[in-house]
């Protein structure tokens, strides 16, 4: 590969990130998980957590660890990079997840209960604001999983980053 190539693919230097999102959500009626499990990868990861690595590395702040607000919402439009928000986020408040460091993997588990509005979610974001708001790191559609009050819907998003040469 020419010198040409390279640059505008990013691997000047012989160095590439890769990384690789996945969404689990598992719905959990009167405490205990039922048989409703949904896995879904490689999704868009948005512009705008991007260009938020980029400010962070150049300020050298600590704004990546934020990234642990899990919302849900019952939008259906497809995943987009330039998105910014959910499509159509629902009304509770967004779940603080607990966040695991596994090497080259981030990871953030977080729990949202159904208020008395029953729904058929269909979206997840993760973002750095508990409020509405914030950055939106990832938008992830998946098939309903239809909810009534007190339901809940635990969601364990991943990414890993694998250097490459």
């Amino acid at each position: 590969m020419n010198w040409f190539k390279k640059k505008a693919l990013g691997v000047l230097g012989g160095g590439v990130i890769i990384c690789h999102t996945e969404l689990i959500a598992r719905k959990i009626v009167d405490g205990e998980y039922t048989d409703v499990c949904r896995v879904v990868k490689d999704k868009v990861v948005t512009d705008a957590f991007v260009a938020l690595i980029i400010d962070t590395l150049v300020a050298g702040d600590a704004g990546l660890a934020n990234f642990k607000y899990h919302a849900w919402g019952t939008g259906v439009t497809a995943e987009n990079k330039t998105q910014t928000a959910l499509i159509t986020e629902g009304a509770e408040t967004r779940a603080t997840g607990s966040l695991v460091d596994e090497g080259a993997t981030y990871k953030s588990v977080g729990t949202l209960t159904c208020n008395a509005t029953p729904k058929a979610l269909r979206e997840h974001g993760l973002f750095n604001q508990e409020a509405v708001g914030g950055t939106l790191m990832d938008r992830t559609l998946f098939d309903a999983i239809n909810v009534v009050e007190g339901n809940q819907v635990e969601f364990t998003f991943t990414i890993t980053f694998t250097s490459g040469g």
